[in-house]
């Protein structure tokens, strides 16, 4: 028989299964609900906000008035909400807003007033690479553009725009192995979702020092694109142009965006220095 304090009483044992789900914080809760708010439905009422987060309605409305109380989410007519003032000024001290985007108007306006088309400004959203999108923070346009569907604060996949595709010229092949390691989803009858075919794009995109699309995200436009160099402590951008197909040259187009490229990480690294 062994010794006293050799045996171990059981019912003292507690398993990981046998622990409580730790409760959710008040900052998660807030994230859910911010997270409703899309292009599509920037207004949600309270009743909406409740059933799309799982929350009990009284429990929302407590949250929804501390989140209005902070100007994270504003009241608008019909009892309803979106997002608020407060939680765009503390977006705009961002590096990609201070950082990125201010410095890169100047360029972005040269190269409209070059093509007299849409340039779009994007940078790599990839928590992994299996999720990787472009996140679009800067645009310009005019009234003879051809409408398209980025915006500020829009993402939209890497494989089917020109800002995409020059992200990706940048990634390795360790990266890329992950990328393609999930279906490339289809937006047009043009879309690429091959991925030997993907590959092939890219490696004459690195030939050149530009990437394209071919109505491959809207029917009807030619996206030519290219990426910044590296920058210490911003994502990896690309600068494009987005044209009517009908109208476009990509033999005019590509040294320009280039160029515009080369000029704005010039600009950058020196404002790092």
């Amino acid at each position: 028989m062994g010794d006293v304090g050799d045996v171990t009483d059981v019912s003292d044992v507690s398993t990981a299964a046998d622990q409580p789900e730790p409760a959710e914080g008040v900052l998660a809760r807030a994230m859910r609900v911010l997270s409703c708010f899309t292009e599509e439905e920037p207004v949600l009422s309270a009743a909406q906000l409740a059933a799309l987060t799982s929350t009990p309605t009284s429990t929302m409305h407590r949250l929804l008035a501390q989140l209005v109380g902070y100007g994270l989410v504003m009241r608008v007519p019909g009892h309803a909400y979106t997002i608020g003032a407060r939680l765009w000024e503390l977006g705009e001290l961002s590096p990609l807003s201070l950082r990125l985007r201010e410095t890169a108007l100047p360029h972005m306006m040269r190269l409209y007033e070059a093509t007299g088309e849409n340039v779009h400004l994007a940078v790599l959203d990839a928590p992994t690479p299996e999720t990787a999108t472009a996140l679009f923070v800067g645009r310009l346009t005019g009234q003879g553009s051809i409408p398209t569907l980025g915006r500020m604060g829009g993402r939209h996949p890497l494989h089917t725009t020109g800002v995409g595709k020059a992200l990706l010229m940048t990634r390795d092949e360790a990266w890329l192995t992950r990328f393609l390691s999930v279906p490339l989803e289809r937006e047009t009858t043009h879309s690429i979702t091959s991925h030997d075919e993907l590959r092939t794009d890219l490696e004459r995109a690195r030939t050149r020092g530009y990437a394209t699309t071919r109505e491959e995200m809207t029917l009807g436009n030619l996206s030519v694109a290219a990426p910044l160099g590296r920058i210490d402590g911003l994502p990896p951008a690309a600068v494009g142009v987005v044209a009517r197909l009908s109208r476009a040259d990509e033999r005019h187009l590509g040294p320009l965006v280039v160029q515009a490229a080369k000029d704005l990480t010039k600009t950058l690294r020196a404002g790092a220095s």
